[in-house]
């Protein structure tokens, strides 16, 4: 067998410390998928704000052309008419350019969201099970939701705010440099400067404030639905108010940066407006000295004073918008560094399909460590031939359950090799891999909808009596009918609203709709009751038969036609064979039977259990 080598995983990207132009660099390609949009959007732009600068033209040429004396032949019909119409026209142009600019553009940014949105989705489903197992789920799906948020708002505030601003400025600049004196131009750049110097100063010492609140709220969120997550435990301990006080200690240190955060934002607005009071009253000021000159005209200072009231809504506005995508950039920093979380276990660029042929397992000495410093399986080394059943027993972190993630290619393994038909699943996909494995785990998690949602998992798609047929097949059929909803009944969050056995089934329906050419049990029948594991023991050893199986067992009863069984101690097989063989051993295993069945005449409960009570991750 062709044998691997794996390094250690890369440590995971830290999230918040991408720049801004890291950020825009991760956005922009997935809006230059859009280019003409983009292009034409621009134009529209361009074209909005020429018919805005040019309505102050227009009431300057009618002010200083109204001297003519009301009884001159022109004065009705070519000067108001001529002139209000184009006004007119001037204002319907730059509400029309800007429509048609949003109306080009909406795709583009709406696309981009959902293109990014679905692609951290899709990544985070591909990350290891380490990551998802150190995640903090409530504190990474608020990362998602502002994240995509932050998207639509940087690129709505960029193209809609930004951009038409600045066109806005140079053109009126332009315009007061080349036609008055160079005194009202160097005001208003002077002005623009300090006011983008202090706006982006202010903004940046602002920013970490914000990037705590943002940390700060992830947490409170997720002690919020972690809490809420385990609302049974929390009942069962009666630590309502010791979660309300963890909640609360949360809630206050956010409290604190945000108030930090809205007295700097109070010393910024009030800069930012005496910048522009005094900007404004010097250009007024110059423009009035000029009319008592005579070097400009009262169309002039109509002309100037309207320039300035244009520009300083927006102008005023564009601090606020800084601000905003600052904001933005802080909340993406976060969701593209979801994406920056490296792919420990990844299909290699030559991966194929699994090509199953009969589903033969083999471990070849398989050495595998969740951590370096705890090595939980040593020299593993079994096969399970096609069509067979073997059978893992151990005590508890003995490294039973390891051998199903590795089997699904959770983790890869540290050394050795683990194959199916003789293809090492490092070379085959992922998707084909788990295709072909079925599992009926021991501590069924079901999704918040229904119960044919639920069993029809299995297999997306299946008919109504597909999922039926399962269903009679895992005996909860006739406990579905009997409910007022039936099959379209909720399971609520995690399937709570159902018994540990009732979800149990559930999973071993869902697993045979699936129809999967390899089997995994593990301790598929230990939630159900004596009756109800009579005769779904039965029907597993039906659904397994002629297929490759591996249960993971504690309760030897289960077990003891399996093809061969193996006992695991500390992460490597003591012993294997068959019932009888191990029994006639004398070794591990009659001695773990001897205790159940020493149990079992005791009448202190079911066989195995204290062994069965709950299986210790290994």
């Amino acid at each position: 067998m062709r044998r691997y080598s794996v390094s250690s995983p890369e440590p995971a990207a830290n999230q918040g410390t991408r720049n801004d132009w890291a950020t825009l660099k991760t956005l922009f390609p997935y809006l230059w998928a859009y280019k003409w949009r983009m292009l034409l959007a621009l134009m529209f732009l361009i074209g909005a704000k020429l018919a805005n600068v040019g309505v102050p033209l227009l009431l300057k040429e009618l002010v200083d052309r109204m001297t003519i004396t009301p009884d001159h032949p022109r004065a009705l019909l070519v000067l108001p008419l001529g002139i209000l119409i184009a006004y007119g026209l001037l204002r319907l142009s730059t509400t029309m350019f800007t429509e048609l600019r949003e109306f080009v553009f909406a795709k583009v940014t709406q696309r981009a969201v959902r293109t990014i949105a679905l692609k951290v989705f899709r990544h985070l489903h591909a990350l290891s099970l380490r990551f998802h197992l150190n995640r903090q789920t409530g504190g990474m799906t608020r990362d998602m939701e502002r994240g995509t948020r932050g998207i639509s708002s940087l690129v709505s505030y960029t193209l809609y705010s930004i951009l038409p601003t600045l066109v806005e400025i140079s053109l009126v600049i332009g315009y007061l440099f080349l036609h008055y004196d160079k005194w009202f131009a160097l005001i208003a750049v002077v002005a623009l400067l300090l006011y983008i110097g202090f706006t982006v100063a202010v903004t940046e010492w602002r920013t970490h404030f914000r990037r705590t609140m943002n940390d700060l709220d992830s947490r409170a969120n997720t002690r919020a639905v972690d809490s809420l997550i385990n609302y049974e435990t929390v009942k069962y301990f009666g630590n309502e108010d010791f979660e309300a006080q963890r909640y609360d200690q949360s809630l206050k240190t956010w409290e604190t940066a945000a108030v930090k955060s809205q007295t700097s934002l109070s010393l910024l607005n009030t800069g930012q407006s005496a910048i522009i009071a005094i900007a404004v009253t010097l250009i007024l000021w110059r423009a009035t000295q000029g009319v008592i000159d005579g070097t400009m005209s009262l169309g002039d200072l109509v002309l100037v004073n309207a320039f300035m009231i244009q520009l300083y809504i927006p102008l005023n506005f564009l601090g606020v918008i800084y601000r905003e995508i600052k904001q933005s950039l802080a909340d993406m920093e976060r969701l593209f560094g979801l994406l920056d979380q490296h792919r420990e276990v990844a299909d290699a660029p030559t991966a194929q399909p699994l090509q199953v042929h009969g589903a033969e397992v083999r471990f070849s000495k398989v050495n595998f460590s969740y951590e370096a410093k705890r090595q939980i399986l040593f020299d593993v080394d079994f096969a399970i031939p096609a069509g067979t059943t073997t059978a893992v027993v151990g005590h508890s972190g003995s490294g039973k359950s390891t051998l199903s993630r590795l089997l699904f290619r959770f983790y890869d393994v540290n050394d050795g090799g683990i194959s199916i038909d003789g293809q090492d699943l490092r070379s085959v996909t992922q998707a084909s891999l788990r295709k072909a494995i079925g599992i009926v785990p021991q501590d069924t998690v079901l999704f918040n909808d229904t119960i044919e949602y639920n069993i029809a998992y299995g297999r997306p798609g299946a008919t109504r009596e597909q999922i039926v047929a399962v269903a009679k097949a895992a005996y909860i059929h006739d406990f579905i009918e009997s409910l007022p909803d039936g099959y379209a009944t909720m399971v609520g969050e995690r399937g709570l609203k159902l018994s540990g056995g009732e979800k149990q089934r559930v999973a071993i329906a869902r697993t045979l709709l699936k129809d999967p050419a390899i089997l995994i049990f593990d301790e598929a029948t230990s939630a159900l009751d004596s009756r109800s594991e009579q005769a779904i023991q039965a029907q597993l050893k039906e659904i397994a038969r002629n297929r490759t199986t591996l249960v993971i067992a504690h309760r030897l009863s289960t077990i003891a036609d399996a093809a061969q069984i193996l006992v695991l101690d500390h992460g490597r097989i003591i012993e294997r064979g068959t019932h009888a063989e191990l029994l006639g051993r004398d070794g591990a295993y009659a001695q773990m039977w001897a205790r159940q069945q020493a149990r079992r005449d005791e009448g202190s409960g079911s066989p195995g259990s204290a062994d069965a009570a709950r299986p210790a991750a290994a």
